[in-house]
C-alpha cells in the first residue's frame, strides 16, 4: 500500500518539467556553441576536440555524480546539476577566447540533469512502470529540444550569442527554484557509504547486467558518433544557417516526441524486452545502409525517422533492464554508469567523427553504423541461442 501516489505522481510530473527545461538550456546553447566555436577559429577538428573533452568530463562526473545522488538524495544532485548549469552558461556567455570555450566546459562535469531526473521516476514508479516512465523522459527530451533549438536559432540570430548564453543561465535559475520547493529530500529507501569503485564492480555483477552493458556501449557507438557529429555536419555538408539548423532540430524532436510518447510505451506493454531490443539494433543497421546514401537534407530528414526510434528504443530498454537488475538503493549509481556510456560515446565520437568526416565523408557513418549493429545482432542472436537472454523475461 502507498500512502502517497498523489504525491509521488506530482513529484514525477515537476522531474518531467525540470527535465524538459534542462533540455531547452541544452539546446539553446547547442545553437550557440558551433558557430561561436567557428567565429573564434576552431576548424572541424578542434571542434571535435571540444566535445571530446566535454565528453571526457561527463565521463568522469556521471559515477561520481550518480553515486553523490544514491547518497545525498534528489534534491542535493538535482540543485548541484543546476548551479553547474548556471555557471557553465555564464562562463559561455563572456566567452571570448579559443580557451574559454573549454573552460566554459568544466562545470559539465556535474551537469548530470537527466540522470538525475531518470533516478528519480526509476525509484517512484512501479517496477512494471519503469520502461514506461523513462520514455516519458525521453518525451521531455524531445519537447526541449523543439523549444530549445527553435528558441536558441531565432535567440542568436536577433540578439547574438552572448544574450542566448544568459538566456539559458536565467533558464537554470529557474529550473534550480522548482528543485528546491519541489524535489523531495531523498526518494531512496536506506542510505549507504560514499562513492568507492568496489560499488560498480558489484553491480556489474548481477545477472544480466554486464552483457547488457557492453551491448549499450557497442551498439550506441555509431550513432552516439553521428549525434556528436550532427552540428558540424549540418554547418559543413549541408551548409544550414543558424536559424535552419534550429528547425532541423525542432524536426528531430518532434520525431522523438512522437516515437517515445506515442510509440515505445505501446510496444514495451505489448512485447519482452529483449525481442525489442533485437528490434532497434535491426532497424539501426537498416538505418546504416540508408545512411551511405544520404544527398540532402531531405533524404536525412526521411533517415531521421527509423533512426530516432531505434535509438529511443535502445537507450529505453537497456536502461530499463539495467535498473530493474539492481536493487532500488542503487538506481542512481546504474544510471549514472548509463549516462557515462553515453560520455564514452561523446569522448571517442568527436574525434573518431571528425576523423572520419574529413577523410572519408559522411557516408563513412553509416557504413560504421551498419557493420556495428549487424554484429551485435548476431551475437544477441548467439545469446538468446544460449538461453542466456538479457533479463529473464518473467
Amino acid at each position: 500500500g502507498d500512502p502517497l501516489p498523489q504525491t509521488k505522481r506530482k513529484i514525477i510530473y515537476i522531474v518531467y518539467l525540470i527535465a524538459a527545461l534542462d533540455v531547452t538550456w541544452m539546446f539553446l546553447q547547442f545553437s550557440v556553441t558551433p558557430y561561436l566555436a567557428k567565429k573564434l577559429g576552431f576548424d572541424t577538428l578542434w571542434i571535435g576536440y571540444l566535445q571530446t573533452t566535454v565528453g571526457v568530463i561527463q565521463l568522469l562526473g556521471g559515477p561520481l555524480f550518480g553515486r553523490f545522488a544514491d547518497l545525498f538524495g534528489a534534491r542535493a544532485a538535482l540543485s548541484l546539476a543546476c548551479s553547474a548549469a548556471i555557471a557553465s552558461f555564464l562562463l559561455l556567455a563572456i566567452a571570448n577566447h579559443p580557451a574559454m570555450l573549454f573552460i566554459h566546459k568544466l562545470p559539465t562535469v556535474f551537469m548530470h540533469v537527466l540522470p538525475a531526473c531518470q533516478m528519480v521516476v526509476a525509484d517512484l514508479s512501479e517496477p512494471e512502470k519503469k520502461a514506461d516512465g523513462l520514455s516519458k523522459l525521453g518525451l521531455c527530451f524531445g519537447i526541449g529540444m523543439i523549444v530549445g533549438s527553435t528558441m536558441g536559432g531565432l535567440l542568436s540570430t536577433r540578439y547574438g550569442q552572448t544574450f542566448t548564453s544568459c538566456f539559458a543561465a536565467a533558464g537554470n535559475v529557474f529550473s534550480l527554484l522548482l528543485v528546491l520547493k519541489f524535489i523531495p529530500k531523498t526518494t531512496k529507501k536506506k542510505n549507504k557509504s560514499l562513492f568507492d569503485v568496489g560499488e560498480i564492480t558489484r553491480l556489474m555483477k548481477f545477472p544480466g547486467v554486464t552483457p547488457t552493458f557492453l551491448v549499450k556501449i557497442i551498439a550506441g557507438l555509431p550513432s552516439g558518433i553521428f549525434q556528436v557529429m550532427f552540428s558540424i555536419i549540418a554547418l559543413d555538408f549541408f551548409k544550414l544557417q543558424p536559424q535552419e539548423n534550429g528547425y532541423l532540430m525542432a524536426y528531430f524532436g518532434i520525431v522523438q516526441m512522437v516515437i517515445q510518447g506515442a510509440v515505445i510505451g505501446r510496444l514495451t506493454a505489448r512485447y519482452s524486452e529483449s525481442s525489442l531490443l533485437l528490434l532497434s539494433v535491426g532497424v539501426s543497421s537498416l538505418v546504416g545502409l540508408a545512411q551511405v546514401h544520404t544527398k540532402n537534407v531531405f533524404h536525412f530528414c526521411l533517415i531521421v525517422l527509423p533512426m530516432m526510434f531505434a535509438l529511443s528504443m535502445f537507450g529505453v530498454i537497456t536502461d530499463s533492464i539495467l535498473t530493474k537488475s539492481v536493487p532500488s538503493s542503487d538506481t542512481g549509481t546504474m544510471l549514472g554508469l548509463c549516462a557515462s556510456v553515453q560520455s564514452l560515446l561523446r569522448t571517442v565520437g568527436p574525434t573518431a567523427g571528425g576523423f572520419l568526416y574529413v577523410n572519408y565523408g559522411i557516408s563513412s557513418f553509416g557504413l560504421i553504423q551498419c557493420s556495428v549493429n549487424i554484429t551485435v545482432k548476431c551475437l544477441g542472436l548467439l545469446m538468446s541461442f544460449y538461453r542466456v537472454h538479457l533479463v529473464k523475461d518473467n
